[in-house]
């Protein structure tokens, strides 16, 4: 089943940001593009890396008119004890999504039940509140956030040139295609 087009559903989650908590629901999502980054637990070994990667980009991410909302199926309080424990995790400045309950995790497809962990998924959300794009990867191997930086932005592209299609490794200022118009209804 494919998740493109596919709008967000209500939900309303407690986030830890800045040593503090707040609620996140999807009217927050609306009006700009929002990265969803499904990650399977605090306190483990890949996922810091990605976080932290993530981090590094967050300020370019926000320029683009982006959030980034890391996600787990860990509380609230255990993303706080978390960054209380480790600079990497106390650095971050995107929100951390406690999903105890698996709302999201199941409504995006990612929840693993006999584990109780989400795979490592990653959704573009445009302003509209729909997937306009994702990814779902073994829980081994670690995302790059340059790459997914580069997706939105061509996802941001094609948006507002939807005329046009970003080929492989575009990057902003590159050439893009123009298929004819009968083939741009089918893409």
């Amino acid at each position: 089943m494919s998740f493109i087009n596919k709008e967000v559903g209500d939900f309303s989650v407690q986030a830890f940001q800045n040593n503090d908590f707040h609620t996140v629901t999807k009217a927050d999502l609306l009006g700009k593009w929002s990265v969803l980054f499904f990650y399977p637990a605090d306190f483990t070994f890949v996922c810091p890396t990605e976080l932290e990667d993530l981090g590094n980009k967050y300020e370019e991410f926000k320029k683009i008119g982006c959030e980034v909302y890391g996600v787990s199926c860990d509380s609230h309080f255990v993303h706080k004890a978390w960054a209380d424990t480790s600079k990497t995790i106390k650095a971050l400045k995107y929100p951390l999504l406690a999903d105890p309950t698996h709302v999201l995790a199941k409504m995006f497809d990612v929840y693993i039940e006999e584990a109780g962990l989400s795979e490592r998924g990653t959704f573009i959300i445009n302003p509209e509140g729909k997937v306009v794009g994702y990814e779902v990867i073994a829980g081994n191997v670690g995302r790059n956030a340059d790459e997914l930086f580069r997706r939105v932005q061509a996802l941001q592209f094609v948006a507002e040139h939807g005329d046009q299609v970003c080929p492989a490794k575009w990057q902003p200022g590159a050439e893009t295609l123009k298929p004819s118009v009968d083939l741009i209804g089918a893409l």
